[in-house]
């Protein structure tokens, strides 16, 4: 099996000063560097998957923003793969697709943000069209949500959909399960 880690949306508004701040992303992100560092060094593929925000009256990752570019912890060296997105599947009218085919991929180590969102839709895309995954609990961050006028913190949002995911879509690790794994 090839496999190449997929890093989805570590992009600077999710961070401190952004304009929508995570929970926790400084510390996903340095989990996630670590997992580049792995794959980098083993030469294996890297994808990075950046969001484009190009619906109206978008207030983040609006391009030609600070804010849409991929956070210093995991920049993309020259020569690594970048694939820019408007949705939250990473597959949906992207190149991704066509780029793991080419490849030759089929297996998937997969981190990113947020958690409850393009990490969850890519990771069950994925899944679907057949891939095996492995997604770093770890090394993904999310966020607050509101729902019935309840706070639900972003510790509960991070677990309930790392639960759901986990048997049937991927295979949740941590960082040094996916390194050690290898």
């Amino acid at each position: 099996m090839t496999t190449a880690l997929l890093l989805i949306d570590i992009q600077n508004d999710y961070f401190p000063g952004g304009k929508n701040e995570l929970q926790g992303p400084i510390e996903a992100s340095l989990q996630a560097r670590e997992l580049l560092r792995f794959f980098r060094e083993a030469g294996l593929p890297v994808v990075h998957m950046q969001h484009l925000s190009i619906r109206p009256g978008a207030k983040f990752f609006v391009p030609g923003t600070a804010g849409v570019e991929i956070h210093e912890n995991v920049r993309p060296l020259e020569g690594e793969i970048i694939i820019q997105k408007n949705y939250p599947n990473s597959f949906r009218d992207t190149t991704l697709l066509e780029t793991l085919n080419t490849l030759k991929i089929n297996k998937f180590v997969i981190a990113g943000m947020m958690t409850h969102m393009c990490v969850d839709a890519t990771t069950r895309a994925a899944s679907d069209y057949g891939f095996e995954c492995s997604l770093v609990s770890d090394a993904c961050a999310t966020k607050d949500l509101l729902f019935g006028g309840q706070t639900i913190l972003a510790s509960l949002v991070h677990g309930a959909f790392l639960a759901a995911l986990n048997g049937t879509y991927a295979r949740v690790i941590d960082t040094q399960e996916a390194i050690i794994g290898k």
